[in-house]
């Protein structure tokens, strides 16, 4: 089966080592841009790495609460 054209087209074009080129080694730290809830989390992962190198940090919904991005929900119907 041959390959799709677009597939080796990619592959002809592909920007990865001018992309990676442009971040000076070291400097980019994932989800620690893109404003406060990213850098919150992205801070709480870093802290949570000095004692468990292997863990996750996952956003959560007080994550969300404290950066104003979502609210409590009032299970109760009330206002």
């Amino acid at each position: 089966m041959a390959e799709n054209p677009r597939t080796t087209t990619a592959r002809d074009h592909d920007d990865k080592d001018v992309i990676e080129g442009m971040i000076p080694a070291g400097d980019a730290v994932p989800g620690s841009s893109g404003g406060a809830l990213q850098r919150d989390i992205g801070s709480q992962a870093d802290l949570k790495q000095v004692d468990d190198p292997d863990g996750t940090t996952r956003p959560q919904k007080q994550n969300d609460i404290d950066a104003d991005q979502a609210y409590r929900s009032d299970r109760r119907g009330n206002d």
